[in-house]
């Protein structure tokens, strides 16, 4: 109100307002006489500021398409959802009205094609003991699928569909991945179709992920994983496949997956298309992990023979006619390498004969008494559970 009343006045006697000024003019300070621009405003000195930054300068980044995006458009039309029917047996079946003696039981999975005249890989366990196998693309196309065979030990399988011209997945090098590379799964979890879930690979060469004595160095990631994921495409920032998701561990706040890379499924699966099945060579030892502290016990409480107090692998027993025996390997021995590869653990050893092929000869290096030298063993196959 005040505003409006002193711009009334002003408008109604201009003479008197510049009157007063010319009046005032000569008591006020140089600020007045600044504002009506009859004396120049002098200027405050500037202050400069301290830098806190003296980083190149830089061009903004350009909106581009995000790798993730790219590396799924490309995997992803090859992805597919597996739905198994099998029968199980029903133990209260045809006792006191108990229902059928079998029943049926459904699963759901996922895999990816690998060829385009219709080979799939998947998990093992996603189509062990099915009696009928439903294969659907992400377009809505849908197969009758044939288990080729599957491999427990490595839960790998291979299934065929009768079709052309399907979009395939690229595999990559499994070989050549490190911790903190993009991890991008793809799947049906829990029954939502083509989910894409992405992370970082945690770590690599993962024995002990799911139980001792694995013959599988899984990759292990973040990217999450449920039930429904089993089988399906872990893949690259570049869009290629790198592993086969497979097992899952729940942790507080979070949980870990695991991954069969995918330079072992394209060697199990090249056997299984061959011969219906994987090979696994067996030599027949029983090892353990040997610290100097385990070897100052042996040492001490064993007359069986006398140890180095210093890390390696141990051989504590040898299969009687196995391949290691006929090969002249002893309890106390130390293995070195395998087949030109170093070994320092138990699974290492395993790994390195599980690369070997059965029925050629694979060279050792042990220590004995102090002494290295080479032996030879000639694999045979691991003897199956039936």
């Amino acid at each position: 109100m005040a505003a409006a009343v002193s711009r009334t006045l002003a408008r109604s006697l201009p003479w008197i307002g510049i009157g007063l000024v010319s009046l005032t003019m000569g008591g006020c300070g140089s600020s007045l006489r600044q504002r009506l621009g009859l004396q120049p405003e002098v200027k405050a000195p500037t202050t400069t500021l301290p830098e806190v930054s003296d980083g190149p300068r830089s061009a903004p980044l350009q909106p581009g398409r995000n790798v993730i995006v790219q590396a799924v458009e490309r995997v992803g039309p090859s992805v597919v959802r597996i739905d198994t029917v099998k029968r199980v047996t029903n133990p209260l079946g045809n006792l006191f009205g108990g229902g059928p003696s079998t029943q049926k039981q459904a699963g759901q999975g996922s895999g990816f094609i690998t060829r385009s005249d219709g080979l799939i890989f998947t998990n093992a366990h996603v189509v062990e003991g099915a009696d009928k196998v439903a294969v659907t693309l992400p377009d809505g196309r849908s197969f009758s699928g044939r288990v080729l065979g599957g491999d427990p030990l490595t839960d790998v399988a291979v299934v065929r569909v009768v079709a052309e011209k399907l979009p395939v997945a690229p595999l990559g090098n499994s070989n050549e991945l490190k911790p903190g590379e993009w991890a991008i799964a793809i799947g049906n979890p829990l029954g939502l179709n083509n989910t894409v879930t992405a992370g970082i690979i945690s770590a690599v060469d993962r024995t002990n992920a799911v139980g001792e004595g694995q013959r599988v160095p899984y990759i292990q990631t973040d990217a999450a994983v449920n039930p429904g994921n089993s089988g399906g495409p872990l893949i690259n920032a570049a869009g290629q496949v790198i592993g086969i998701n497979t097992a899952i561990r729940q942790a507080p706040g979070a949980g870990l997956s695991f991954a069969i890379p995918i330079n072992l499924a394209k060697r199990i699966a090249q056997q299984i298309i061959s011969t219906g099945q994987a090979s696994h060579p067996f030599i027949g030892v029983r090892l353990q992990s040997l610290t100097p502290q385990l070897a100052q016990e042996i040492n001490a409480t064993s007359n069986l023979c006398t140890v180095p107090e210093l890390n390696g692998v141990l051989v504590i027993e040898v299969v009687d006619d196995s391949p290691a025996d006929k090969a002249g390997i002893e309890p106390c021995d130390l293995i070195r390498d395998v087949n030109g590869s170093a070994v320092k653990d138990p699974s290492q050893v395993q790994l390195a004969v599980d690369r070997g092929q059965v029925g050629q000869a694979m060279p050792l290096v042990i220590e004995r008494d102090g002494e290295q030298q080479t032996l030879e063993v000639i694999p045979e196959e691991l003897p199956r559970q039936g």
